[in-house]
């Protein structure tokens, strides 16, 4: 079996990756900002709180999306996996951005709402198209 991954597939997958290491930069960005204060905040309106979630929430999605890509690559050369990857890629910039542009964590906004379901769309159709193509 080998990988049969396009240049869309592997562009996808190596944005999806650098927007988990720019959310994490962010982090530390924030970390920095705020010096010896509180490094583990609570208060839902913090910048620092929103940007670790923010990281978070990619550090939890991406990799298995990258995964079950990778996996869909090795079993099938169809355009679908492709346009899983691009789908995958979109979602999880929607969602990061949606996030950070929030003024609180308890707010949910539009780009949050398309992001998180996206993932969980797409996450399911890359799962069953692993399964479908044994």
């Amino acid at each position: 079996m080998s990988l049969n991954l396009s240049t869309v597939t592997i562009v996808s997958m190596a944005l999806m990756g650098i927007l988990l290491f720019l959310l994490g930069a962010n982090v530390t960005r924030h970390r920095a900002m705020r010096g010896a204060g509180s490094q583990a905040p609570t208060d839902p309106t913090d910048p620092l709180l929103i940007a670790i979630r923010a990281h978070g929430n990619a550090s939890e999605y991406i990799p298995t999306m990258i995964v079950l890509l990778l996996v869909c690559s090795a079993l099938s050369d169809s355009w679908l996996v492709a346009a899983l990857a691009v789908g995958a890629f979109v979602v999880r910039t929607a969602h990061a951005v949606g996030m950070l542009t929030s003024k609180s964590m308890a707010s949910h906004g539009p780009l949050r709402h398309i992001g998180a379901m996206g993932t969980y769309v797409v996450g399911v159709a890359l799962g069953v198209t692993a399964i479908a193509t044994i």
